[in-house]
């Protein structure tokens, strides 16, 4: 006897319905896993990061600056860039003290 009787094949078993959306399942699985991976993996990058500064950064400037921008926007953007200015200033009074001792 060879053990294969054509009903209970090793083929057949494992192509089973069941099986088969159970693969299926995984497979979906994966690739929504491998999509969060990538979408985690941009969002820390250090480049898309700095990327997005920069295009915050011009777009607080060109509200600040737009006489067309809405009264609110020009009015946020020129808050931000106030504090902004400010922080750097006392950063650079920091290093300046640091450094003259």
């Amino acid at each position: 006897m060879s053990g294969h009787d054509g009903a209970s094949s090793d083929e057949t078993r494992f192509t089973t319905p069941r099986i088969a959306a159970l693969e299926a399942e995984v497979a979906l699985s994966r690739q929504q896993l491998a999509a969060t991976v990538d979408a985690l993996s941009t969002r820390v990058d250090p480049r898309v990061q700095a990327q997005r500064a920069v295009d915050g950064g011009r777009r607080l400037v060109q509200d600040a600056r737009d006489p067309d921008a809405l009264p609110e926007e020009r009015a946020r953007a020129r808050t931000v860039l106030a504090v902004a200015g400010g922080v750097a200033a006392l950063l650079a009074v920091g290093l300046v003290r640091r450094l003259r001792g």
